[in-house]
């Protein structure tokens, strides 16, 4: 087993609470780990991305070659776009929120963004801060779209679900049931739309 997956948003969208669940998971599962991250400024609303590869071998680099990375996983469309060229376009798969982050003064229409995405032969565009809002909080869209990455990450449910409640688990019942609920109804999604 081996993924390498790019984690790409804007500061306070939750990508590393993203990244975090998904190691968790992968640990659970007696799986190697690497993990780099890159904050841009990401107080003031700018980027935050990051690689994480999963193997059951040992991974000798924490970063993914260009044209590579098996999932970009974006919370922010815009920000997908970014990462276009480390996705291998024969086997990959872009799973990103439709809902644009505008911290950029020339923020190109959001209708050209989903455009280029859909180019691609496999995504999942979704409305995550709707679909998080249905199930209790808009905060909690990071983990729709982890729910809709579920399916093709190479992990158990189970385990993704297990991470959750250690994660939040402090924060305490009601707040991990909202996460649960939100990464069920991501998944759901995905399984409806793939």
């Amino acid at each position: 087993m081996k993924k390498d997956i790019i984690l790409g948003g804007v500061g306070g969208q939750g990508i590393l609470t993203i990244a975090t669940v998904i190691g968790m998971a992968a640990l659970s599962e007696g799986l190697q780990l690497k993990q780099s991250e890159v904050h841009g400024m990401s107080q003031r609303g700018g980027d935050v991305q990051s690689n994480l590869r999963i193997s059951s071998d040992p991974i000798a680099s924490d970063l993914i070659p260009e044209g590579k990375a098996d999932m970009i996983l974006a919370v922010e469309p815009l920000e997908s776009l970014r990462y276009f060229n480390m996705l291998n376009r024969e086997t990959g798969w872009l799973i990103t929120s439709i809902n644009p982050f505008k911290n950029i003064p020339d923020y190109p229409p959001l209708e050209e963004v989903l455009a280029e995405i859909t180019k691609l032969p496999r995504y999942i565009t979704i409305d995550a801060d709707r679909i998080a809002q249905t199930q209790g909080s808009v905060k909690a869209a990071n983990i729709v779209v982890l729910g809709a990455a579920s399916p093709f990450i190479g992990l158990k449910y189970e385990s993704l679900e297990n991470a959750v409640r250690q994660l939040f688990g402090k924060k305490g019942e009601e707040i991990v049931n909202l996460n649960l609920q939100a990464l069920k109804a991501g998944r759901d999604f995905a399984e409806e739309n793939r």
